[in-house]
């Protein structure tokens, strides 16, 4: 999702299927007309404007506003699934905790991106449709933390004051939701290191609370 400092073989260039890249270029759109506006108050009309296409354009890609919707989910399950693998890669559970509460830190619209979470949940609340989209996003993202948690040798070793693996993915999940709130509220000109730092700060006070024995190193 983010910080992709991977290394790659030189490959020969491939030309990309442009339909990917327009519909790209119109959730892009979407994403940043919903936070604005609300889901109610966007029209089709205001997400071709965002993007710079034709509203004829767009219908050829998405039949309505609910398949747009229905589009980013799916986008975000693909985003949540590629991080949740990156964090299985880290050589601690710590550390891997910092990979998944730092993921957003170099969006370049955090507040953004924030406030059309905050608006998802909000439109889940009254649209059974929605509801279930945003259900299967967090079940993904859920079990996998979950077994994250459980295939740690924190959780094995016993570490995790008698909590279970999905207890904890819980309370995880329960701060980082409280931080996706704040971040609505912050100063617009809070930097990229700014997000990064405080987010690290309260992956070391969840981490201590949660998983940390007298004997471990702190992480401070």
């Amino acid at each position: 999702m983010n910080e992709r400092s991977f290394i790659v073989p030189t490959m020969p260039q491939v030309s990309l299927d442009p339909s990917l890249d327009r519909r790209a270029q119109i959730l892009e759109a979407a994403i940043v007309c919903f936070a604005k506006r609300g889901f109610h108050q966007t029209s089709m009309h205001d997400i071709s404007a965002e993007a710079g296409i034709s509203v004829g354009l767009i219908y050829r890609y998405f039949a309505n506003k609910e398949a747009v919707i229905a589009a980013m989910a799916d986008r975000h399950k693909s985003e949540i699934q590629d991080l949740l693998e990156r964090a299985r890669q880290a050589p601690s559970l710590f550390e891997s905790l910092e990979i998944l509460f730092t993921a957003h830190c170099c969006e370049n619209s955090p507040k953004v991106l924030s406030a059309f979470v905050v608006d998802l949940y909000a439109e889940a609340s009254r649209n059974p449709e929605i509801a279930d989209l945003v259900r299967d996003v967090l079940d993904t993202a859920m079990e996998g933390v979950t077994d994250l948690i459980g295939r740690s040798p924190e959780a094995k070793a016993g570490g995790t004051h008698g909590l279970k693996p999905h207890e904890l993915a819980e309370l995880i999940f329960a701060v980082a939701r409280g931080m996706l709130m704040l971040d609505v509220l912050q100063p617009q000109e809070m930097t990229e290191a700014d997000r990064r730092t405080r987010q690290l700060e309260v992956t070391r006070r969840l981490w201590r609370l949660l998983f940390k024995t007298e004997s471990e190193p702190a992480y401070a």
